[in-house]
C-alpha cells in the first residue's frame, strides 16, 4: 500500500519555487553562453578562411584594382603596399593583392579575366637579352616567380611567348618571364580599358609590351624608360596614384608632377613615361567612363 505524500508547507513551497527559478535561470544563462560560443566560432572560422589576397571595399563593387607584387620576393615594401591600397580604396577601388609566390605563368595568363580597371605590376622586368656574352635590346620581359623548366609550357617556349630570366643573368637561378607575344596570344579574355602601371626596369625602353597590352584591351600603359631602383619606383608610384586617382589630374600632368617631386631615378636617371601619347590628356574619369 502506497503512502500519501505530505503536502508541502508554505515556506517549503516558496523554497521549491525559488529552486525551480534558479535552475531555469541557470539553464537560460548556459544556453546563452553556448550561443555566444557557437556564433564566435562561426565568425572566427569564416574570417580565417577568407581569401588572403582580397581586400574588399564596400563603397564600390564596380571599380577593381590589383597589386601584383612579384618584387616582394626580393625587395618587399609593406609600406608602399599599404599606401597604394589606401589610396586606391579612397578613390573607390576594391583592391586585390597578389604576393610574389602567386605570380606564376598561369596567373599572368588569367589576369584579364578578373575585370581589373587598374593593375600595378610591381615586378622585375628587362628589355635586354643575352646574345653570346653581350646584352642586346629585346622586347620587355616581365618576371614571374615560377622556376624555369624546359619541360613546362613547351608550346609557349617554342613560339617565343616565354623567355628565361634571372636576377643575375647569365647566372642562375632562372625563372620564366612573359614577353609581348604571351600577352596577345596566351592571356585569356581581354582587358576593359585597363590602366597598366609597370613598375619594373625598362618597362618602356621600347613600346612592344605597351602595344601588346593596348592590343589586349588596356587603355594606357605607364612605365620607366631605363632601369630603376625598387625604392624609387615605389616612391614615384605612390605620388602618381595620389595625383592621378585622387586628385584626378590628367595622366600627363600627374606624371609631370610626380617627376618634379621625386625626380629621375638617382642611379640610372630614368624617367616615368606613358603610352600611347594621346592618353596623356585623359583623367581617371575619362578612362573609367570610356
Amino acid at each position: 500500500m502506497k503512502s500519501k505524500k505530505k503536502p508541502l508547507g508554505t515556506k517549503a513551497q516558496i523554497r521549491a519555487s525559488k529552486e525551480r527559478e534558479r535552475r531555469i535561470a541557470t539553464a537560460i544563462f548556459l544556453a546563452f553562453i553556448l550561443l555566444i560560443v557557437i556564433f564566435s566560432s562561426y565568425f572566427t572560422y569564416n574570417f580565417l578562411n577568407q581569401p588572403q589576397n582580397q581586400t574588399t571595399n564596400p563603397a564600390s563593387s564596380q571599380l577593381k584594382a590589383a597589386i601584383v607584387d612579384q618584387l616582394s620576393l626580393t625587395f618587399p615594401n609593406q609600406t608602399f603596399i599599404e599606401t597604394a591600397t589606401i589610396t586606391l580604396r579612397q578613390a573607390g577601388y576594391a583592391v586585390d593583392y597578389y604576393a610574389g609566390e602567386e605570380v606564376t605563368v598561369e596567373f599572368c595568363g588569367n589576369l584579364p579575366t578578373h575585370g581589373y580597371g587598374l593593375i600595378i605590376l610591381r615586378a622585375h622586368s628587362s628589355a635586354a637579352e643575352m646574345q653570346g656574352k653581350e646584352f642586346v635590346e629585346a622586347p620587355v620581359g616581365i618576371f614571374t616567380s615560377e622556376s624555369y623548366s624546359q619541360t613546362k609550357y613547351v608550346y609557349e617556349q617554342l613560339t617565343d611567348q616565354l623567355v628565361t630570366a634571372s636576377y643575375t643573368m647569365p647566372q642562375p637561378p632562372y625563372y620564366f618571364a612573359i614577353v609581348p607575344k604571351f600577352v596577345t596570344s596566351s592571356m585569356k579574355g581581354t582587358f576593359q580599358n585597363t590602366i597598366i602601371i609597370m613598375m619594373g626596369c625598362e618597362g618602356l625602353n621600347n613600346t612592344k609590351m605597351a602595344e601588346a597590352f593596348i592590343q589586349k584591351g588596356a587603355k594606357t600603359y605607364i612605365g620607366w624608360k631605363g632601369s630603376v631602383l625598387a625604392s624609387h619606383t615605389d616612391l614615384a608610384t605612390a605620388h602618381l596614384l595620389q595625383h592621378f586617382v585622387i586628385e584626378k589630374q590628367t595622366l600627363k600632368t600627374a606624371i609631370n608632377e610626380t617627376m618634379q617631386e621625386v625626380g629621375a631615378d638617382p642611379s640610372y636617371e630614368s624617367l616615368l613615361i606613358y603610352y600611347p601619347l594621346e592618353t596623356g590628356d585623359y583623367t581617371i574619369q575619362n578612362i573609367v567612363g570610356s
